[in-house]
């Protein structure tokens, strides 16, 4: 086994927030099991990872109940299950052991926050000496308020505000910086069949 599919941050916390309504991947759930479906047929590993934020009262606090993966997808037994404190999914984590004591060598990331989790693994996975392929259709972003716009406006204001960066431009600033970089982009098509 010298490939890995690590799926990143898939959890219902996420669909608490205001933002989800403006999400660029509704069916992440369907995308992402595309890939593991594809994973396991083809014997490579497949990592589940979590984000949390313990003791901070917000959706990603596992006394919340919210910090679980989404329906529709479930581990098998084997398949790690880890959780994080970081955005990316190593520095708190031990990822870099799990994918070294399988022999992992190229690592294909998916997940939630396609320019923040997904993104900052990607990096570190790379500088650690991985391949990645990073299959942005299997990723979901929301759009991101201007870093100027007023914190208590309800989301869907700050969508409207044209200072905004809306989903399609954070996708397309993410894999113009991983590209032949860190990465290589890939879709969902190419890795689990049309």
């Amino acid at each position: 086994m010298n490939s890995a599919l690590v799926v990143i941050d898939v959890q219902e916390s996420f669909r608490q927030l205001p933002d989800w309504e403006f999400v660029s991947q509704p069916d992440i759930v369907g995308q992402v099991n595309r890939l593991v479906t594809a994973a396991r047929a083809q014997d490579h590993l497949v990592v589940w990872v979590l984000g949390t934020r313990p003791g901070s009262g917000t959706e990603f606090d596992p006394a919340r109940g919210y910090v679980r993966l989404m329906d529709g997808l479930e581990p098998r037994a084997g398949e790690p299950l880890i959780t994080k404190t970081s955005h990316n999914a190593f520095t708190t984590t031990n990822l870099h052991q799990i994918l070294t004591g399988h022999g992992v060598r190229r690592l294909t990331v998916c997940g939630i926050r396609t320019e923040q989790c997904c993104e900052t693994t990607t990096r570190i996975a790379s500088d650690l000496g991985f391949d990645v392929d990073f299959v942005t259709d299997a990723t979901a972003t929301t759009p991101i308020p201007h870093r100027d716009a007023p914190q208590d406006l309800p989301f869907a204001q700050l969508v409207d505000d044209p200072r905004t960066l809306g989903v399609a431009d954070v996708i397309a600033r993410t894999e113009y910086a991983l590209a032949d970089r860190f990465a290589t982009i890939r879709t969902v098509d190419e890795l689990a069949g049309a």
